[in-house]
């Protein structure tokens, strides 16, 4: 499997799932999330992947400051609504990431791990792009991505037309993909700069 190597440089995600200790998948329940994985689920690395999972990083470590994130323990609420822009796709990759999820989820065993109705859509947060809540400590962070600062290449948007147009030889594709990942490495470079958190 060839893939961006920068992948391999970004922080993992460490959780731990009570659902997954009880069921006996991973030991302690304890378990890492990368990029990789994430962008396997997507089907891409972009920048509103790249986003999403920044997003997801910044928050739980606000909201576990101490120790490795609890999944299923985490509510997750957008302003836009589901079927506006990149929602979705943003929704999904938290979702990977958190184990919340809309109606959709786990409904739980015994009362107990219920995924459902953890993620809403078409909240009033204030402009936030996401509102991550601990259930069990009421802790919430309010997190903005803006990527603006960070430009793409020039040649991306004549390379792009000529691929939709079906013209673009296979040097030209292999340059966009490169271009592409080569914005999506820096934003990871400039986190500070593209995520904003206000705690309360």
């Amino acid at each position: 499997m060839s893939y961006p190597q920068f992948y391999n440089t970004i922080e993992p995600i460490k959780l731990q799932d009570p659902l997954a200790d009880v069921l006996g998948a991973f030991d302690g329940g304890l378990y890492d999330i990368t990029y990789t994985e994430v962008v396997k689920g997507a089907g891409h690395s972009c920048p509103t992947v790249a986003g999403a999972y920044l997003m997801a990083r910044y928050a739980l470590k606000i909201l576990y400051p101490t120790a490795p994130a609890i999944r299923g323990d985490v509510e997750v609420s957008f302003e836009e609504e589901l079927e506006d822009g990149v929602a979705g796709v943003i929704g999904n990759v938290i979702s990977y990431i958190t184990g919340a999820t809309d109606k959709s989820g786990f409904k739980g065993l015994g009362g107990k791990f219920a995924r459902h109705s953890l993620m809403r859509y078409g909240a009033q947060i204030d402009g936030a792009n996401a509102r991550f809540r601990a259930l069990s400590s009421g802790k919430t962070v309010d997190v903005f991505y803006n990527p603006s600062s960070i430009p793409a290449s020039p040649q991306m948007q004549p390379l792009l037309q000529r691929i939709m147009q079906g013209v673009a030889n296979e040097e030209e594709k292999k340059l966009f993909g490169q271009l592409w990942q080569e914005r999506v490495e820096n934003i990871f470079k400039n986190a500070d700069k593209v995520i904003t958190l206000k705690e309360f």
